[in-house]
């Protein structure tokens, strides 16, 4: 049965690649083409159209950005939805609001398709390295299909029952690498003011109790000015719109949300929306420095 994967951008095109080089019968389509070749290479073949993969492909994997891109992918809304989705596994690996997730997996059920949500906890490394964690939701013969088609991009894989509990699981996670990463970066700029070596507190950091692969590999971005994109702030302020937009929805407290969002959206006014979530600290030497974030 050949695998569908629709969406090579930051973390799509590792987590493909690693399909592929597991010898998964791989069908691939992006809408910047150029980006395919390194799949290509690998074994996947190229579509011409996310129509094409569809009608290829028993399970399709949609590793997008955003709500919109989902929906033009898959024809929503148009007669040739339900062409697409019939008599296969539509896997959303993406991140949305879990309300818009939900609406989904009726549509596709409804159009004769099974549906199965995925998100993955990890940047840009873990997807090259294939340590990726999933949390999967959906209908038990959908995610039994699904989990073996996720070992060569992810190293565990959690239920997390019907949908849309991988999703609200999936934003309670980048709820705290949001708040922590947005902590760590206010830490090293602290300690620059204070005249300290930053690669002392990034080895104080490295061997003691808060340790984790995410400090440090944000530390050490942070010491070397190294904002090359893992987890881009513009995706940052994206997700932390939608675990606001589920907090307000459910009544739901976000005190410190609340000041990473205000961060995150001075970095990107800044300019800085394509680099690394640890160029927030940008926004807070700006706060430092008492200017406003746009002139």
């Amino acid at each position: 049965m050949d695998v569908g994967f629709i969406g090579l951008g930051l973390m799509g095109q590792p987590m493909a690649l690693n399909l592929a080089r597991a010898g998964t019968p791989l069908v691939v389509w992006n809408r910047t083409a150029g980006k395919t070749a390194e799949v290509a290479a690998a074994g996947a073949r190229v579509a011409s159209s996310p129509a094409e993969v569809f009608a290829r492909c028993g399970v399709v994997i949609l590793m997008l950005a955003g709500e919109q891109a989902i929906d033009r992918v898959l024809g929503r809304g148009t007669p040739g939805f339900a062409d697409r989705v019939a008599g296969r596994i539509t896997v959303h690996m993406g991140t949305t609001s879990p309300g818009y997730s939900r609406a989904l997996e009726a549509e596709v059920r409804a159009g004769g398709g099974d549906y199965v949500e995925a998100p993955v906890s990890g940047s840009r490394t873990p997807a090259e390295a294939g340590q990726l964690v999933a949390m999967m939701a959906g209908e038990p013969t959908a995610t039994r299909a699904v989990r073996p088609l996720l070992t060569p991009m992810c190293h565990r894989t959690f239920d997390c029952g019907p949908v849309p509990g991988a999703l609200h699981l999936k934003l309670a996670v980048n709820l705290y690498l949001i708040t922590m990463v947005t902590g760590l970066a206010e830490a090293f700029h602290f300690a620059d003011r204070h005249g300290l070596d930053p690669r002392q507190l990034a080895a104080v950091l490295d061997d003691g109790p808060m340790a984790s692969s995410v400090s440090r590999v944000k530390a050490h971005k942070l010491v070397d000015l190294d904002f090359a994109a893992q987890a881009a702030a513009a995706d940052v302020l994206m997700n932390n719109q939608l675990i606001a937009a589920s907090a307000r929805e459910s009544g739901v407290a976000s005190p410190l949300l609340d000041v990473c969002h205000g961060l995150f959206t001075e970095t990107v006014a800044l300019g800085h929306g394509g680099l690394d979530m640890a160029a927030v600290i940008h926004a807070i030497e700006r706060r430092t420095a008492g200017t406003p974030a746009v002139g």
